[in-house]
Order: C-alpha cells, then sequence, then structure tokens
C-alpha cells in the first residue's frame, strides 16, 4: 500500500510539472555567436526565478545573423527579444519591428538611462524614441606596448594628436618597432574616428548627403593618410598581418587600435614572460582629452513588435539588464557592460586593462543612425585604402566618397523632400 501510495504520488507530481510547463509562457530570444551559448546559463537562472516564463534561446552565427532577422520580419516570425547590433537598430526601425520602450523603462528600478553611458544609451534612441537596451559594449582605443615606447623615451601614451605623432616617430627612428602603429587598411573604423574627433557629423542635411569632403572629416582623413606617408604605419590590412599577436610580440609595431575583445586576446596569446609589457589608453585627441572621441558600438536587447508576451519579455529584459548579471556576463563573455553601477563589480574595477575602456565610454558617439550605415561604411574604407596606397589624393577619394554616399541615400533625400521622416525610410 505504502509503495502503491508513493507511485501515485510520483505521477501526480509528474503530471502536475508537465501541466506547468505546458502552462508556462515560452519566450523565443535569438542571440549570435558566442553570447548565444553564454547567455544560456543566464536564462536558466532567469526561468528558477520566473517558474512561469520558459525561454528558447537560439544561437545564430553573426555571419547569418543579419538576413536571418530579416527573414523572420518578412515571415513574421521575428523572436519576442533578440541581440541587436546598435548599428542596425535604424534598418528595424526603419521597418517599424521594434518596440518602443519608453513606457516600461520610465517605471523601471532597474534600467535607468542615468546609469548608462550616454554615447552608447543614445544608439537606441531614434527620434526620441527608445527602441532597446544596451546590453555590452564596443569601442576602440589604444593598446601599445610599454616597453617599445620607453625604449624610444616615451614615458606615457601623449593626449593630442601632436603628441601622439611626435612618440610615433620616435618609436620609428629609435628603431623600437618597425612601425611605430598598426592600422589595418580593410578596416573603415580609424578613418571614421579621426573624422568623429574633429568634430565632422559624416552626413549632413538630417542624413541624407555626405560630409566626407568638408574641412573637419577631410582635416581627419589627411591626419589618417599621413601615418601611412611617413611610414609610421604599414600598408597592409588583417589578411597580410596573418597573426596580430604574434607581429605584436616581435615588435613589428607597438601601437594597435582595437576593441575589448582584445583584452581577453592579448592576456591568453602573447607569451608570459611579455604580459608587463603592454597596456592599454583612452584615444588621443586633435587637441586633447576632451575631444579624444572614439566610436560606440556593442549589442542592445530589443523587442520585436509582433510578440505576443511582452511583459514576460520586458522581465528577460529587466533580469538581463541588472548590475550583477552584466557583471557575470562580463565574466563568462569578456563582453563589457553599459551600465556604471555594473563597472563597480571587482573584477572591472580592479582591472587596470579595463579601466581604459572606462575613461573612453564617457568620450563615445554614436554612428549616423540610418539603416544605410554599413554601405557607407564599405566605401568609406574602399576609399580610404585607395588613398592611403597612392592611388588617389585625398580630395580625389573624399570627393568620390561624397559621390558614393549621395547616391546611397538618394531614396532618403526624395522621401525626405516629400515630407517623410527620413529616419523611418529603409
Amino acid at each position: 500500500m505504502v509503495i502503491r501510495s508513493a507511485r501515485l504520488a510520483l505521477l501526480l507530481l509528474a503530471a502536475s510539472c508537465s501541466s506547468a510547463r505546458q502552462d508556462a509562457t515560452e519566450l523565443r530570444f535569438w542571440a549570435f555567436g558566442r553570447e548565444g551559448e553564454i547567455v544560456q546559463g543566464l536564462t536558466r537562472d532567469f526561468e528558477r526565478e520566473h517558474p512561469g516564463i520558459r525561454v528558447r534561446v537560439q544561437q545564430i552565427p553573426w555571419m547569418a545573423a543579419h538576413e536571418k532577422l530579416l527573414t523572420g520580419y518578412v515571415g513574421e516570425t521575428t523572436p519576442d527579444v533578440a541581440q541587436l547590433g546598435n548599428t542596425w537598430i535604424a534598418e528595424f526601425a526603419a521597418l517599424k519591428a521594434l518596440e518602443p520602450l519608453d513606457v516600461r523603462i520610465a517605471s523601471s528600478a532597474i534600467v535607468r538611462r542615468d546609469d548608462y553611458f550616454q554615447g552608447i544609451w543614445a544608439t537606441n534612441v531614434l527620434d526620441g524614441v527608445t527602441l532597446g537596451i544596451p546590453w555590452y559594449v564596443d569601442t576602440r582605443l589604444l593598446f601599445y606596448r610599454k616597453d617599445l615606447l620607453e625604449r624610444a623615451g616615451v614615458r606615457e601614451m601623449p593626449t593630442t594628436w601632436a603628441g601622439w605623432r611626435d612618440a610615433m616617430r620616435r618609436v620609428r627612428d629609435a628603431s623600437a618597432a618597425k612601425y611605430a602603429i598598426f592600422l589595418p587598411v580593410n578596416e573603415w573604423n580609424q578613418p571614421i574616428i579621426f573624422g568623429m574627433q574633429t568634430g565632422s557629423p559624416l552626413l549632413k542635411a538630417s542624413g541624407t548627403r555626405g560630409a566626407f569632403a568638408d574641412s573637419a572629416f577631410r582635416r581627419a582623413f589627411e591626419f589618417y593618410v599621413s601615418m601611412f606617408a611617413e611610414q609610421l604605419a604599414p600598408l597592409s590590412g588583417n589578411l597580410q598581418v596573418a597573426n596580430v599577436y604574434q607581429e605584436f610580440s616581435r615588435g613589428l609595431f607597438a601601437m594597435y587600435i582595437t576593441g575589448p575583445w582584445n583584452l581577453g586576446e592579448f592576456a591568453n596569446r602573447l607569451p608570459q614572460a611579455e604580459q608587463d609589457t603592454w597596456a592599454t589608453a583612452p584615444l588621443p585627441g586633435p587637441t586633447g582629452t576632451a575631444d579624444g572621441v572614439s566610436m560606440a558600438g556593442g549589442s542592445s536587447l530589443v523587442m520585436f513588435r509582433a510578440s505576443r508576451h511582452k511583459d514576460a519579455a520586458w522581465r528577460l529584459m529587466e533580469y538581463l539588464s541588472r548590475p550583477n548579471v552584466q557583471a557575470r556576463f562580463y565574466r563568462e563573455s569578456g563582453d563589457l557592460p553599459p551600465t556604471y553601477s555594473a563597472w563597480r563589480d571587482p573584477s572591472l574595477a580592479n582591472n587596470a586593462r579595463a579601466r581604459a575602456f572606462r575613461t573612453q565610454l564617457d568620450r563615445v558617439r554614436p554612428l549616423p543612425m540610418v539603416p544605410e550605415w554599413e554601405q557607407i561604411a564599405s566605401k568609406t574604407l574602399e576609399y580610404a585604402e585607395r588613398a592611403v596606397r597612392g592611388a588617389m589624393t585625398s580630395e580625389e577619394s573624399l570627393r568620390n566618397l561624397d559621390r558614393e554616399v549621395d547616391r546611397i541615400l538618394e531614396k532618403r533625400r526624395w522621401l525626405a523632400n516629400r515630407g517623410a521622416s527620413v529616419s523611418r525610410i529603409r
């Protein structure tokens, strides 16, 4: 009788659990790359706190992410919540695929605008409407060899362009490294960042025309090209320098503008004996730290308008935005958190190399919030490479770049002239 009762109890418990699972709200969450793997541990903890919600994470390779999102929108199969690169916000806003979040943010005790780095938060706001919550941040700054700079008589990283150029010349002239800096010619980020530093808007006329041939960007572009002309930087891309870490270790170059993912890579790939030889520093600016800005990048959490479980989706977004959860995400992924409160965690607060990113994040600016940005960035890379290789003068490159950008933005101008909101144009 006791055994029969125990079996009955187990059957009833199993039936109850099965019923609870069937009654649970199921959220679909799309996450990309390694983040999609790591976040699954976080969502399991979320489910324990919210037994009425189940989260089904779909991990998608970054190379397939953009097409997957567009296909989901066209096929009306978008998830409830997704990770979205913040340069994609404008594109999906133009499709009216994203749920505005301002009302929810206003009543949230977790997601507070003033706790986020201002430039990062701005990447999620279009026409005054908040469409995403920063999840992790990306920006660019200097990784450098302290020992090679010291050998050239440079004791600390300069804060102005003039001082920086002088330091690079010293490194080259002292043969401390073969080249002072590595600026991969197959990356668009460096000339764009220098343009931001000189105050260029990059686009003008409400985002409908290029501003690359204007004086502000031209000044930055000439500074960029001069580093190749003076042989301070090699005429190489990432494909020509097959192992950046090995060449940094060998002293092919003493400085490198790159992002936070390389904190872990440099720590893991450089020999143990060289771990005290490298450091990080915020970018110098034309006149000093005030204009030493960098780009605001990273990924955000967005809710899709088509979600049938918006309240549950918001609970998940809030959970992933908690400072302790963000700090845990950093420890497991290396992705830097977007909030001041998460940066108080000892794993970040006591990390000297991460500290330069904390400083730089107070000086970041969003890229132009237009759906066509990635096409424009590709054209910037193309004409910058032509200039540094001597196929065109700087003036010719920028004039041609503006012409190409104006062509890319032609539809936006056409609609803007007819009174449409250009930020909603795809």
